[in-house]
């Protein structure tokens, strides 16, 4: 039996080169940030079809938070990307804690529907 999705596929955008997500010093303590992003889009790798969403990334920012222009031009990076919706948002909260190094950090995308399914990931992020 042939494999519709391969390895390859699974490991798409995984270690993609996308801008770099600057930071600057935080001023604060003990307050959270919710950036909501409603244009997010990617490309499935297997079928090249585009994906949409809404992510939405919320953290607690310790000494740096992000810049927001630097996480627009990062996020634009996955607009012609292929890549899974569960790797996608991994890749966010991963990009995200190593940037800015948060406190604890949640990202959330919600996928629009496709095939009748609405797609919800969230991945998490906490000191230990």
């Amino acid at each position: 039996m042939k494999k519709i999705y391969t390895d390859k596929h699974a490991g798409c955008g995984i270690d993609a080169v996308l801008p770099k997500i600057d930071c600057w010093p935080n001023q604060y303590k003990g307050y959270e940030i919710t950036i909501s992003i409603p244009e997010f889009t990617s490309v499935c790798p297997r079928t090249n079809l585009p994906d949409f969403g809404t992510v939405t990334i919320r953290y607690l920012p310790d000494k740096l938070c992000v810049e927001l222009k630097a996480l627009k031009y990062y996020i634009l990076g996955y607009r012609n990307l292929g890549i899974f919706y569960e790797n996608a948002v991994n890749r966010i909260l991963k990009d995200i804690v190593s940037a800015c190094k948060p406190k604890w950090c949640m990202v959330t995308g919600e996928f629009n529907v496709r095939g009748g399914m609405k797609t919800t990931v969230t991945a998490k992020y906490r000191v230990k």
